[in-house]
């Protein structure tokens, strides 16, 4: 899940889940003076803070949890002000063709682009580390120290870091250098080079010379591209936006030389010369005392398939206009929430308003750009294939797609479900986890496929233990084969079809199976679990005449109805060896064989769905045993879907959503989980999804969240064993689904104390983090 951090002319670093923007953590930043800049490193684990008199803080997550800071180093250049901070660069850089987005693979898709760390250890290993440029220029930009109002770092492939910088002033050069930082004698060194520099194009022009005094923003177009930067000059009449260009030129030589030397006559000299590409003019009347203008750019294609940058003005409202053109392509009035696109005539005309206005005083694109983040100074037809293409980008990079699903709408969900599975089942199949978790987000958008949200919720927990359950299982000798013992098991029932429990259990190593008895216990109620679900799918068998009802995904989906036959295999020859762990159930018959009835049923409807491309419907006589269950076992109840009650559930109404910090948001007259109330009891037992044990109606443990599905589960563990500890070691960092943690308390009802003057204070920094 996407993350804001920004900061108020106080000293306090607020921090927010974009899904649940009202829920804010507060860190008293400890910083003697203004906080200048705001970093997020790749992870969104660590934040950088640094202020106006040096000082630089790095914040980490406690026990993994997206509210709970601290402070875990520091670091100070005392009296000097830090004006530019980054993290050094890990070397990871992922290219995406756009032109190549039809493509069935990934690989033409999306590459791996060479990209050489800032700072590496032995190996090649890159080390971590953070840059900063201070008002004095500290970082040793050139022999001749000056003053320097504006810095932006970018790296370039190689390995070096450019860093821009400026003293303020347009009527002055831009100035470019490379950084390269090694490691020598455990001692870091820091080499600098002069880069050639720029004077602003309004400058030159003697007509507008003295009319943009000021440089107010120095932004490079990405932090990985060092050849493109953006420029802003502004006074309080208006503003105006250059994009210049790092070319390569031939340079000119001189007929004498062409006659003397054969090779320069041949091979034309080359140099780096900075041109400009486009510029943007704004007339809008500012504030003095504010900058104008909220810089941030996209680096990666929007819906129309190019980069765009947004720019904030001091009326309210915010244009993009396109990254290389600064072409106007669309304008949004943030005081009446309307938005204009070119060549559309605004439906109303807006009135100028005498009081102050509102405006935004800082912006925030998201990694895929479809959303855009900004705080202001008091507190879409998509196309079904780019949203696609941009799904399975954060397939294959891992960063979150909360803003992908901003658009996408509850009628499109069921063709994106498709599309997605198709293009998955052409590639090597590694990301399987992944895509059910992206499955699982997109149902929860229409209340026609809640019902499936709950079938990839189930699917990865049942993923995560059977995983769990084969690792167990250990060779009975040193030499051990080609194969796993639980690549065996799955071999020998895949190949076995007997309805027969005892049967298939014929053909397996027992002595592979053998494990101490509290390793077992302590994982009882994940085999009781996976118990109950098998049952719960079969009684639940003659009722699956709609999609609507949960478990209506595993009735043909033969992998998962093939894992579950496995696992009772298993728990099945564990109950031999500890008869504890086996799950229990509670039958109308002493002398009831529950597992052996279990199996056979399974195993019937598993037959059924061999053949994927073309499964078959349950004959009569399966059915009809089916029936029978409830009267011969109990069927449990199944607390089905985490409760999600993040903004990403209530934005689909094209309605515009004004949020405040500190209280919750619901719509008027609407329950925010009305599609997944028919899955559940009014009076419903909290759960705790990772551990499947029941918490009560009302727990006393605190607990923790999970961003993006809900999940949740007990903080502290209450378990000893090495077996269960392991389990939940797996999800110490990130849930089943991959979201983040956060802690909740286990009175619902407590709010979130926020400062008496919140409404009155206004934001300086904001940055972001996937």
């Amino acid at each position: 899940m996407m993350e804001i951090a920004y900061v108020y002319l106080s000293h306090m670093i607020h921090i927010i889940d974009t899904d649940h923007p009202w829920d804010v953590y507060s860190i008293n930043s400890g910083h003697t003076e203004v906080i200048s800049c705001l970093e997020w490193d790749q992870s969104g684990s660590r934040l950088l803070s640094a202020d106006g008199e040096g000082q630089i803080k790095c914040w980490g997550m406690t026990e993994h949890l997206v509210n709970s800071w601290e402070c875990t180093q520091s670091s100070s250049v005392d009296g000097d002000p830090i004006i530019a901070l980054s993290w050094l660069h890990n070397g990871v850089k992922l290219a995406l063709h756009v032109e190549k987005s039809g493509s069935t693979n990934f690989g033409e898709k999306f590459s791996w682009v060479k990209f050489s760390p800032s700072l590496t250890l032995f190996g090649g290993k890159p080390m971590e580390g953070w840059l900063a440029v201070t008002v004095s220029g500290l970082v040793s930009l050139c022999r001749l120290r000056g003053r320097v109002a504006l810095a932006d770092i970018a790296f370039t492939s190689g390995g070096n870091i450019v860093v821009a910088a400026t003293d303020g002033r347009s009527s002055s050069p831009v100035q470019f250098y490379k950084v390269c930082v090694s490691v020598v004698n455990e001692k870091c060194r820091i080499d600098t080079e002069l880069l050639p520099s720029l004077f602003m194009g309004c400058t030159t022009d003697p007509g507008r010379r003295d009319k943009y005094p000021a440089v107010t923003h120095l932004k490079f177009l990405t932090r990985k591209n060092s050849e493109q930067v953006l420029l802003c000059a502004s006074s309080q009449m208006g503003s105006i936006v250059e994009c210049w260009s790092l070319r390569k030129e031939g340079l000119p030589v001189n007929n004498i030389f062409q006659h003397r030397s054969p090779v320069v006559a041949e091979k034309q000299p080359m140099i780096l010369k900075w041109r400009i590409l486009s510029v943007a003019c704004g007339y809008v009347i500012l504030s003095p005392t504010s900058r104008n203008i909220a810089l941030r750019c996209l680096w990666l294609m929007i819906i129309l398939l190019f980069s765009g940058l947004a720019l904030a003005f001091h009326d309210g409202s915010i244009q993009i206009l396109h990254r290389l053109s600064l072409h106007t392509m669309g304008v949004f009035y943030g005081s009446s929430g309307s938005s204009q696109r070119v060549g559309e005539e605004p439906a109303v005309k807006r009135q100028r308003a005498g009081g102050p206005t509102l405006h935004f005083r800082a912006l925030q694109f998201s990694w895929t750009s479809l959303a855009l983040v900004g705080v202001d100074n008091h507190g879409k037809n998509t196309h079904l294939r780019h949203l696609l293409f941009l799904l399975e980008y954060c397939m294959v990079t891992g960063y979150d797609w909360w803003d992908v699903l901003l658009h996408a709408q509850p009628s499109m969900v069921h063709n994106l479900l498709e599309k997605l599975h198709e293009e998955y089942m052409r590639q090597n199949q590694v990301l399987s986890t992944r895509i059910v978790a992206v499955k699982a987000s997109l149902c929860k958008l229409s209340s026609a496929t809640a019902a499936r949200a709950c079938d990839f919720h189930a699917k990865l927990l049942l993923i995560a233990i059977s995983s769990t359950l084969k690792s167990l299982l250990r060779p009975h000798v040193l030499n051990t084969p080609d194969k796993s013992p639980g690549d065996r098991v799955s071999e020998i029932c895949a190949k076995n079809t007997d309805t027969d429990i005892d049967k298939v259990m014929i053909n397996l190593k027992t002595e592979e199976f053998v494990l101490d008895g509290p390793p077992l216990q302590s994982l009882q109620q994940l085999i009781q679990w996976v118990g109950d679900f098998v049952l719960y799918l079969l009684a639940n068998l003659p009722n699956q005449g709609s999609i609507v009802r949960p478990g209506f995904g595993f009735l043909q989906d033969g992998a998962s109805l093939g894992m579950l036959r496995e696992m009772l295999v298993m728990i099945r020859i564990w109950g031999l060896l500890k008869p504890g762990c086996l799950p229990i159930y509670t039958a109308t018959s002493d002398n009831q064989d529950s597992m052996f009835l279990l199996f056979c049923l399974l195993t019937k409807l598993w037959l059924c769905s061999g053949d994927e491309s073309h499964p078959q419907d349950p004959d009569e006589t399966l059915i009809d045993e089916c029936c029978l269950l409830p009267s011969q076992l109990l069927v449990p109840s199944k607390d089905w879907l985490p409760i999600n009650d993040g903004v990403i559930t209530k934005i689909q109404s094209k309605h515009q959503l004004r949020l405040q910090f500190g209280k919750p948001y619901t719509l008027p007259g609407v329950n925010p989980n009305a599609q997944v109330e028919v899955f559940r009891s009014p009076a419903s037992r909290r759960m705790d999804h990772l551990r499947c044990l029941h918490l009560g109606i009302s727990p006393t443990e605190d607990s923790k969240a999970c961003t993006r599905c809900g999940c949740v589960t007990m903080l502290r563990s209450p378990n000893k064993t090495s077996a269960m500890r392991q389990w939940e070691q797996r999800w110490i960092m990130n849930c089943l689904c991959g979201g983040l943690w956060r802690r909740i308390p286990f009175h619902t009802n407590i709010k979130t104390r926020l400062p008496e003057n919140w409404g009155n204070v206004k934001a300086t920094r904001i940055s972001h983090c996937e």
